[in-house]
């Protein structure tokens, strides 16, 4: 689970060694030559650095003496894209990669990951930036799933997605007024399907990049669905196409 690792040579030394780091938060106002070394490393090695109000760090570290800077451990450790694209290309089944434009809230993280893991997905991508990372509450939400998908983080989407293409890979992205209905899009063919973030959608330059774009139909009052449940009815399509064609359980043991 997530570990908090305490004061500057602890978090210098965590950076040095390569240890996966969710993120890392510096008091305001926090100055020196070790800190600078700080960031410089994490910029090297993409790690969010956020400067927060140093009573916040008292309240997390509580009694360990933080000297301005905590860092905060990642659960698991994050993928490589490329190991993904591998591992897919070595699987009988067509490629399902899962990429998350912006989701920033662990428990929406956590649960995609648990849906994830029950519909087959072999891996999701998601941006340095805007997005919750592979914190506790995301371990906690994902009720296990954490430990069988894994998870690359990826310094621009954009570039990722070109990559995919290249593997040989559908970018299809699903936002509300997308031009295809999901029911009548083929999601049997290597694919990535990209979900925007809470409230803001795919991103305009993101949108481009796809392929294709669905959307799911919405008959009542509301105007949009949580990512988690938008994520809960598209997996269960992928399901369907590939595995119940004919809409029937039997499909399934005659793959097996």
């Amino acid at each position: 689970m997530e570990e908090l690792l305490a004061g500057r040579q602890a978090v210098r030394e965590a950076l040095k060694a390569g240890r996966p780091l969710h993120k890392i938060l510096i008091a305001e106002g926090t100055k020196g030559a070790l800190l600078n070394e700080i960031q410089f490393l994490a910029k090297e090695r993409g790690v969010p650095v956020l400067k927060v109000e140093r009573k916040a760090l008292d309240r997390l570290s509580r009694t360990a003496p933080h000297q301005g800077v905590v860092a905060l451990a990642a659960a698991k450790e994050y993928a490589e894209l490329e190991d993904l694209i591998k591992a897919t290309q070595a699987q009988e089944e067509p490629a399902f990669l899962v990429m998350l434009d912006g989701v920033e809230d662990p428990q929406n993280l956590g649960a995609i990951l648990r849906l994830a893991d029950a519909c087959g997905v072999q891996g999701v991508i998601i941006p340095r930036r805007r997005s919750a990372g592979l914190s506790a509450a995301v371990a906690r939400a994902s009720a296990g799933a954490l430990e069988y998908v894994p998870v690359a983080r990826v310094t621009n989407l954009h570039q990722a997605v070109d990559t995919l293409r290249e593997a040989g890979m559908w970018i299809i992205g699903a936002e509300g007024d997308g031009e295809t209905l999901a029911f009548e899009a083929d999601f049997t063919v290597p694919l990535v399907l990209i979900l925007g973030g809470e409230g803001k959608g795919l991103s305009p330059l993101l949108r481009k990049h796809c392929d294709l774009v669905v959307r799911l139909p919405l008959l009542g009052h509301v105007t949009s669905l949580n990512v988690a449940a938008a994520a809960a009815a598209l997996f269960y399509e992928v399901v369907r196409q590939r595995k119940f064609p004919s809409g029937r359980e039997e499909e399934l043991g005659k793959e097996n």
